[in-house]
């Protein structure tokens, strides 16, 4: 059926060493066309692996950062 070439398992998926060139680049500071370059890997790609990334942080702050208190006003 052709619905199946559709499933999630069959995508592709980026190399796990490519991810991480990625994401340290991205964490460096470096611009999405620049991480083209220096990597080979697509845009798209890099968006949506920035997009998992923010997903993936942001699910981690919620579950670990707990009773955190802002700054004193007084002085």
């Amino acid at each position: 059926m052709l619905i199946s070439y559709f499933h999630e398992d069959l995508m592709n998926r980026l190399a796990a060493q490519c991810q991480v060139q990625v994401i340290s680049a991205l964490v460096e500071g470096n611009s999405l066309r620049a991480i083209v370059r220096m990597t080979g890997v697509a845009l798209n790609t890099i968006t949506k692996s920035l997009v998992d990334m923010g997903c993936a942080c942001a699910a981690y702050h919620h579950r670990h950062v707990r009773n955190v208190r802002g700054p004193s006003l007084a002085m």
